[in-house]
């Protein structure tokens, strides 16, 4: 059968419109790369200490930025090491100078470091004590004492920085 010329006209239409979509990447990828390079800079600016909410550190006006080390938390109930509980501040309050299940805990993250050069033996591994800032000084003192037994003798505690009022 012959096909008129409208059915003819609304075939070719219809068979125009049926093509796939296609996606254009070009722009996809300049986006990409713009969001890699973005990401690439800015990686290095920032620098975070893990956070821990029940600390509320001290604030300080120094401009030296810590340099990373073994993280200690010593909040109102607990001591941790890289997160993980090692003491209570209960168990640890007796007259005793040293915290034994710290110290083993120091010298068990030693172990997992490399091994330091005579120059790095002497100064010793560095560690960030990151405490609540109502915790009592003979604690602080305990856990310091802890550190340097163990080897940890480049002790930085961590607070937050001030904002200046000119800013």
């Amino acid at each position: 059968m012959k096909m008129s010329r409208r059915a003819k006209r609304m075939s070719r239409h219809f068979a125009r419109n049926k093509k796939q979509p296609s996606l254009n990447l070009v722009s996809l990828m300049d986006i990409f790369t713009i969001l890699v390079f973005f990401l690439m800079v800015n990686q290095s600016d920032v620098k975070v200490l893990q956070n821990n909410e029940s600390i509320k550190m001290p604030e300080s006006a120094a401009e030296q930025l810590p340099a990373e080390s073994l993280v200690v938390f010593v909040n109102s109930e607990q001591i941790l090491v890289q997160g993980r509980a090692v003491a209570t501040v209960s168990d640890v309050s007796g007259p005793e100078s040293l915290i034994p299940s710290l110290q083993e805990e120091l010298v068990y993250q030693a172990s997992k470091q490399r091994v330091l050069s005579e120059e790095e033996l002497e100064e010793g591994r560095a560690v960030t004590i990151v405490g609540d800032k109502q915790i009592p000084y003979a604690l602080l003192k305990k856990i310091m004492a802890t550190c340097a037994e163990a080897n940890y003798t480049n002790i930085s505690l961590a607070v937050n920085r001030k904002v200046s009022k000119g800013a």
